[in-house]
Parts: C-alpha cells; sequence; structure tokens
C-alpha cells in the first residue's frame, strides 16, 4: 500500500516521501495517527502542488544538507569500544552512538537520519553508515570501529625494563 508522509517517520521515510507500507501498518497505525495519507491520485496532486510551493524552502534545505556532507567528508571518525575475544564487541554499536561522535567532531547529525546496516555493529572494523539528510541527498560515512584497550605488545617490554632494572 504507497502512503504519503505527513511527517518523519524512524526506519521509514521523511516528511512529503511517498513510500510503500503494508496495509495493516498504514490502516492500524499511520492513518490514524494522522502520520499519513494515502497516496491516492489526488493526494499525489496535491503532494506536488505543496512541493512547487515549497521549491524554495527546499533548495534551501537541500545546500544545507549539501554543506553537512560536505563536513562529512572531511570528518574521519574512529570509536573505541569494549572488545572481547577475538574483534567481538562488549555490546553494540548503534546510530546514537554515531551521532554523538559525530557531535564531538563538530558535525551536528540527528540520530534519525543515520541508517546502519543491521541497526548495530556488533565486531570491531571499518564499517559503513547511510546518512540521509533530504530525500534528495545522501551520503555513505565509512568510519571504524577499535578496541579501546591498550596495545599489549608493549606491555612485555616495559616489564622485561622493570626486571633489568631490579637485578641492578
Amino acid at each position: 500500500m504507497d502512503i504519503i508522509l505527513k511527517q518523519d517517520v524512524e526506519n521509514l521515510g521523511l516528511e512529503f516521501d511517498t513510500v510503500s507500507v503494508k496495509p495493516g501498518y498504514a490502516r492500524n497505525f499511520l492513518l490514524p495517527q494522522g502520520i499519513a495519507l494515502l497516496a491516492t491520485p489526488k493526494n499525489k496532486a496535491a503532494l506536488e502542488a505543496t512541493l512547487e510551493a515549497r521549491k524554495e524552502e527546499e533548495a534551501k534545505l537541500i545546500s544545507a544538507a549539501n554543506a553537512v556532507v560536505d563536513q562529512l567528508k572531511k570528518t574521519s571518525i574512529t570509536i573505541p569500544a569494549k572488545v572481547g575475544s577475538g574483534d567481538k564487541l562488549f555490546g553494540s554499536i548503534n546510530n546514537a552512538d554515531l551521532s554523538a561522535a559525530l557531535a564531538k567532531a563538530g558535525v551536528s547529525v540527528e540520530k534519525k537520519y543515520i541508517k546502519i546496516p543491521g541497526n548495530t555493529i556488533k565486531r570491531t572494523g571499518r564499517v559503513t553508515a547511510n546518512i540521509r539528510l533530504h530525500r534528495n541527498v545522501e551520503y555513505n560515512f565509512e568510519f571504524d570501529i577499535v578496541s579501546d584497550a591498550p596495545v599489549v605488545a608493549a606491555a612485555p617490554a616495559a616489564k622485561k625494563e622493570e626486571a633489568k632494572s631490579e637485578e641492578a
């Protein structure tokens, strides 16, 4: 069933998007809550008229979204996390964690605009998240998940130096 969203819905779409959802979800939740309209020809024509009237505002929103994308291209994020055996994380990293890391780096992106494949990350490594700032502006942002534990190789060398100093 095709519907037109009247407001942003997490994991579904942004305001004025035309999306396809299961009929029960539309009938039982989206339509009664006033979150969406049926995508009838009349409503589609009204949507086109609304988008035409908002063309200037849309241009401003698109330019602002492109400015954020330019900031993202210059930003490199590494998120430290507790790691167990191998590369498996204790807990997980999600879109809220990425949003907080981006905020620390000086780029403001709300978590609802960030889509991580599988919704959570449970292993270290390089990950790509889709950041959709506007219906016409999307960016695939790559970031790293690393262990927050200190490097183990440096510890034995320090112990050897301590043993030598004790002997002398």
